[in-house]
């Protein structure tokens, strides 16, 4: 509209109520509003009639109260059951019981919840009803941490499959790392596992066209080649599968299966050489399991820190079992080291079974104890009489430290008495890891 077209101030403008006169024929461009049915002067209609309120017996209400607690009850039933509410004090206990169970089955969304309530709900739930075929004590860490870890992957979005991730762990004398992605972290953790896998009689997850030796870094190095491209989440599916098939195998073998051998690579005979002359490492399979929570953890909190996202350590029974598992092995680790030259020699030769030199190992914190690790030999016994030194460690510290996250220089250690002694330990537990 110009401004020759604007009407003057003084000009009565037409009410907006009326039509306007289209002598043209053609439509109102905007329709002017309907009247109202109080501007006709009719009689407005009555309201609809209130429905009339449910009289239920209280054994009907009494059924109600779960579909009431997950909001499933018609408009009707649940003012029936709120005003019964109000009346009887069993059935208002017993819906505020349903309601907070109800809080309980939302699906999994975040780890921002308390990480011990599955292990609570679950612990609860068994001590009710044992259940038919129980998990042995040896492989709950397993299944605890493999669970922790699908959470947090289910929780990450799919661009973050892809963060860059370094495996690091410690070889003879230095740290090693090895560049891959969450999804390649993944892989890694399938193709260990199903060394386990195979000693249980699985199918072994690189394939049956896969000859590969039994050994972590073999296996890993060969899933990632025989991908046509690099992981995806999609290796989320497999390794969850394979991870329930072993819980579930192990359960309905019993504990009697913890002694059940599980190869893991092999290490040169002393004084040999050449393929033949190399001995077969084994783990009876309630530590390989105890070992593969561990491995989990540490892998999980490597992801975590690639996608900035806070991970808590195990449950303080479970973390006691990795690192039980950890000082066990440590005089055969340091037996390996000596031969390869790579610690000082024993002060003393030690039948078997026979005390010998001993370093105290005090864990504080989670999962703490004290443990006493024969120094001359791993057949002999640690004796409180032949201690030559002390080491104090955080429990978290000291597994970051098998980990090869740490190295022995760096670990946060209280130490006293012979200094090569403790040396040799520490080196021996940084080299416990491996990829």
């Amino acid at each position: 509209m110009t401004g020759t077209d604007r009407p003057e101030p003084h000009e009565e403008q037409p009410d907006r109520h009326q039509h306007a006169d289209h002598t043209d024929g053609t439509a109102p461009r905007i329709p002017m509003p309907r009247a109202s049915l109080e501007e006709t002067g009719k009689t407005l209609p009555d309201p609809p009639p209130a429905p009339e309120p449910l009289v239920l017996e209280h054994r009907v209400l009494k059924s109600l109260l779960g579909a009431w607690a997950l909001a499933a009850c018609s408009t009707e039933e649940a003012t029936a059951v709120e005003e019964h509410l109000g009346d009887c004090g069993p059935c208002a206990e017993e819906a505020l019981r349903l309601r907070d169970a109800v809080g309980l089955l939302h699906p999994e969304e975040s780890l921002d919840l308390d990480p011990g309530l599955r292990t609570r709900v679950l612990e609860s739930c068994l001590g009710r009803r044992p259940p038919r075929i129980p998990v042995p004590e040896w492989a709950v860490p397993y299944d605890a941490e493999t669970a922790r870890l699908d959470a947090l992957l289910q929780d990450i979005g799919d661009a973050e499959w892809h963060a860059p991730v370094r495996l690091r762990w410690f070889d003879d004398d230095g740290p090693v790392s090895r560049k891959t992605t969450v999804a390649g972290v993944i892989s890694h953790l399938l193709a260990v596992d199903g060394m386990v896998g195979l000693a249980l009689g699985l199918d072994d997850p690189l394939g049956p066209q896969v000859r590969v030796p039994q050994d972590p870094s073999y296996r890993t190095e060969a899933y990632w080649r025989a991908s046509h491209f690099p992981p995806t989440r999609a290796v989320r599916t497999p390794w969850r599968d394979q991870t329930h098939e072993l819980i579930r195998t192990v359960s309905f073998a019993g504990g009697g299966s913890g002694r059940l051998p599980v190869p893991y690579g092999t290490v040169p005979v002393p004084g040999g050489t050449g393929p033949e002359q190399q001995q077969t490492i084994e783990l009876p399979l309630r530590d390989s399991m105890v070992d593969r929570a561990f491995e989990c953890w540490i892998h999980a909190g490597d992801i975590a820190d690639a996608v900035d996202y806070p991970y808590a350590p195990p449950a303080p029974r479970h973390l006691h079992r990795m690192i039980d598992l950890a000082a066990r092995l440590l005089p055969g680790t340091l037996a390996e080291r000596r031969r390869a030259g790579l610690a000082t020699p024993p002060r003393q030769l030690v039948a078997a079974g026979a005390p010998g030199r001993s370093l105290r190992l005090e864990i504080e914190g989670l999962g703490g104890g004290e443990w006493l690790i024969p120094l001359d030999s791993p057949a002999a016994t640690g004796s409180r009489e032949h201690e030559v030194a002390h080491v104090a460690l955080d429990g978290v510290e000291f597994c970051r430290l098998a980990a090869g996250h740490v190295s022995p220089e760096e670990a946060a250690a209280g130490q006293d008495g012979d200094r090569e002694a403790i040396r040799d330990v520490l080196f021996a537990a940084a080299s416990l890891s491996r990829m």
